[in-house]
Formats: structure tokens, C-alpha cells, sequence
């Protein structure tokens, strides 16, 4: 009788854990659907990073905005205009080449003029804020072309408003 019951605990144990992977596979698959962002809805920073553009990018060592970038702003700019409850950060970045200094003072001239052209685009000063990261926090990981491309920017991000 043992022997029937310890043979029959062999296969069900296995079988045991087998269900159980297959319900741990199921939740976190089930976690990342219920995680994921969805579609953006009106007036968050995801339907401005989606639908409008987050960021302008810059040549190396300059912070002069490229007409890319000046679009970019001028879609913002029309968001901005629709969402007036809405309150925003600039904030500057660069890439990891120069000192901390000379960074922290270059993402800060890249963030005021990218709110210098929304204020000229009748943007309110007072609903936008700007902030240096200077090269501390990098889009993009590594000493490549194709990196420093993506890190030198300035990122928009919706400060206040309802679904910010």
C-alpha cells in the first residue's frame, strides 16, 4: 500500500509543478497586459510624448534649435494651447563628453531655448519650468555616434494638470 501511494506522489508532484510554472507564466503575462500603457489618453504626458513629441534634439556642443526641433515645439506649443490647465518641465541633457560643469551649463541653455520658443509661440513663462541633467541621465548608454545623438536633447514633461 505504501509503495502504490509513494508511486502515485512521483507523478503527481511533477504534474504539481508543472501547473504551477504554467500559472506563474500566465500572471506575469497577465501583469504585463494589465501594465502596459495603452493609448494615451487626452491631455497626459503619454498623449504628448504619442501624438505630439516629448523632445528636440541638438548638434554637438550647441544649443541652437534645429528646424526638426522647432516643429516639434510648435506642436507642443499647440498642445500646450488646448490643455491650458497644463504645466511643464524642460529638461536639458547631454552627452557624456565634457566635464560635469560645462554640461550641467549647456542642458541648461538647451532647456531655456526650447522654452524661449514656446514662449515666443505664445506660450505663458509661468507654465514652464526648466531643469539641467546636464550628462547624468542618459537616453543612451555608450561612447557611439548613435548614442550621443539621442542624448543630447531636451525632454518635455508635463508638470501638473488632471492624468499627468
Amino acid at each position: 500500500m505504501f509503495l502504490s501511494q509513494v508511486q502515485n506522489v512521483n507523478w503527481k508532484l511533477p504534474l504539481v509543478g508543472l501547473l504551477m510554472l504554467g500559472l506563474s507564466a500566465c500572471a506575469s503575462s497577465q501583469s504585463r497586459e494589465t501594465t502596459s500603457e495603452g493609448p494615451a489618453t487626452p491631455g497626459s504626458l503619454r498623449d504628448l510624448q504619442v501624438n505630439v513629441g516629448d523632445r528636440v534634439f541638438f548638434d554637438y556642443d550647441s544649443y541652437s534649435l534645429q528646424p526638426a526641433g522647432q516643429a516639434t515645439l510648435e506642436r507642443q506649443a499647440q498642445w500646450l494651447k488646448q490643455w491650458t490647465d497644463r504645466k511643464i518641465v524642460i529638461e536639458g541633457h547631454c552627452d557624456e563628453r565634457g566635464t560635469r560643469e560645462y554640461n550641467l551649463a549647456l542642458g541648461a541653455r538647451r532647456a531655456n531655448a526650447a522654452r524661449n520658443y514656446l514662449i515666443s509661440l505664445g506660450i505663458s513663462a509661468n507654465r514652464i519650468e526648466t531643469i539641467s541633467y546636464g550628462k547624468e541621465r542618459p537616453e543612451a548608454l555608450g561612447s557611439t555616434e548613435s548614442a550621443w545623438t539621442q542624448n543630447r536633447r531636451a525632454v518635455t514633461v508635463v508638470r501638473s494638470g488632471p492624468s499627468s
